[in-house]
């Protein structure tokens, strides 16, 4: 496990170091350090979904989504996204609009990352439960930011919104998510009832 620990922070990296070169906003790498009680594993079965278990992100940030089709097809962009399908089992790429946010996310390199992976059969619905539960995530967490990423039409459908977000450190969020009742028996409670899975996973920022 430890080996397969280092490879994944080896390999993010030389990610980081191939992101340098491109001309956007913003471009991050993370890599994944906890997967957080989510919702929904058998409604993905069911839809024949396979679970988001993603070691690595690359995010890159434009000034808009025009920008960010042209920039797939740079050949910086191109060498990043050969360079992860050669390495992995899997890989999951979209372009994605701004469906709503709470602020833009701080990137400071010490906090921690989240990436949750949303699916639903109603994306309509699936957009109001994520506005109607963020307010628990910023009373019980301290949530100061999040930016919901929807893929645009055309791109893969796997999880129709993917919230990301970030807390400055693990003490701030963590502990709610263990501890409070209330994050099963509303949050979680609310994605199952309207038929939502979740899939959260914390990251740090390479």
């Amino acid at each position: 496990m430890a080996w397969q620990l280092l490879r994944v922070a080896s390999f993010a990296a030389h990610l980081k170091a191939l992101a340098t070169g491109i001309e956007a906003r913003e471009a991050n790498v993370f890599r994944a350090v906890l997967r957080t009680p989510g919702e929904g594993d058998e409604l993905l079965a069911a839809q024949g979904i396979r679970p988001a278990r993603y070691d690595v992100v690359v995010l890159i940030r434009t000034a808009s989504v025009e920008a960010a089709l042209a920039l797939r097809e740079t050949a910086v962009y191109k060498e990043i996204a050969e360079t992860l399908r050669a390495a992995a089992r899997r890989t999951h790429e979209i372009v994605a609009s701004n469906a709503g946010r709470l602020g833009d996310v701080d990137h400071s390199q010490n906090h921690c990352f989240l990436f949750n992976y949303f699916y639903a059969d109603d994306r309509e619905t699936l957009l109001k439960v994520w506005e109607y539960t963020a307010g628990w995530f910023q009373a019980k967490t301290a949530l100061p930011n999040s930016a919901l990423m929807q893929p645009l039409k055309g791109e893969s459908a796997d999880y129709g919104l993917v919230n990301h977000a970030s807390w400055p450190s693990w003490r701030t969020f963590l502990p709610s998510l263990i501890f409070r009742p209330t994050f099963r028996s509303f949050v979680l409670a609310n994605f199952k009832a309207n038929g939502i899975a979740a899939q959260p996973i914390i990251y740090r920022r390479v």
